[in-house]
């Protein structure tokens, strides 16, 4: 039960990290420049920096529960920032409850409840020399397509950069989190995944600027949570309750659906928007 009160945590300071982040992204303005430039900008925002101290806490909590945790149900529950963006709205904003969102919130937390049903915990099998490879060669094409994107007005493609970028951040800490923390500094994976952590970092400001939070962070998790969650059963050796195969594909599916009819049902008046207007 502890592990599964740490995933709790961790979903609330991933949602507190992009509301805060969002508003120093769209301060920062659009200015000419990749995602590592307008991240070395934002790293001067207290708020900016607000956000990151959430993230990384949801991470640190994030990283201590995929020990024992399977992905797919780690970051399916990470991802349920976006329902909290929507559940701050609704109580401190008094957005009238949509019957879509509220349809969105109850798959959500069914899907979650299935998955969290039909886990199995296990500790996570050791990353082969070409998976490790084939991670590396994610990375260097994320960071070439970075490259690409200031010549973008749109948040998809950073969006899904980001999306990418934490999947192998998943990945790779699915792995590390069963070593002693004094062995990690040693481990070429830990370095694998601070990069992954950067990149993705750098492609969420990037995509910030361009979209509303909600939408950004929809599009972002869903591609990391699909990602992560096949290399996690099919690489990571996974577990999944026997005979419950089926209920984790659709909790799978359930979690997925919410996240994007939620990122894409924004508000006119967004949480984003109105602390921008009390900035």
């Amino acid at each position: 039960m502890v592990d599964y009160g740490i995933l709790v945590a961790s979903a609330t300071l991933y949602a507190m990290g992009i509301v805060a982040q969002s508003v120093a992204a769209r301060r920062a303005g659009h200015r000419p420049g990749a995602g590592l430039g307008l991240l070395a900008r934002l790293a001067s925002d207290p708020l900016y920096l607000l956000g990151f101290g959430g993230q990384v806490g949801g991470f640190a909590l994030a990283f201590f529960a995929r020990e024992s945790l399977p992905l797919y149900l780690v970051q399916t529950a990470s991802s349920s920032a976006i329902g909290l963006a929507t559940v701050f709205g609704i109580l401190v904003l008094r957005w009238r409850l949509r019957t879509t969102e509220t349809v969105m919130l109850v798959l959500m937390a069914a899907g979650l409840v299935v998955l969290a049903g039909s886990s199995e915990p296990s500790v996570a099998a050791d990353l082969s020399l070409a998976t490790a490879l084939i991670l590396t060669g994610v990375l260097l094409g994320i960071g070439v397509a970075m490259t690409q994107v200031s010549r973008t007005t749109t948040f998809p493609l950073p969006a899904i950069l980001s999306g990418m970028a934490f999947a192998v951040v998943a990945i790779t800490s699915r792995t590390l989190a069963h070593l002693d923390l004094a062995a990690l500094p040693g481990n070429p994976l830990t370095w694998l995944m601070l990069t992954a952590a950067v990149l993705g970092q750098a492609s969420m400001a990037v995509a910030l600027q361009r979209g509303l939070a909600t939408a950004v962070v929809a599009t972002a998790d869903a591609t990391t949570i699909v990602l992560s969650s096949v290399t996690g059963i099919t690489v990571l050796g996974d577990r999944v309750a026997e005979g419950t195969e089926t209920w984790v594909a659709l909790g799978l599916i359930a979690v997925v659906i919410g996240v994007l009819v939620l990122g894409s049902r924004s508000r006119a008046t967004t949480p984003i928007d109105a602390l921008e207007t009390a900035a």
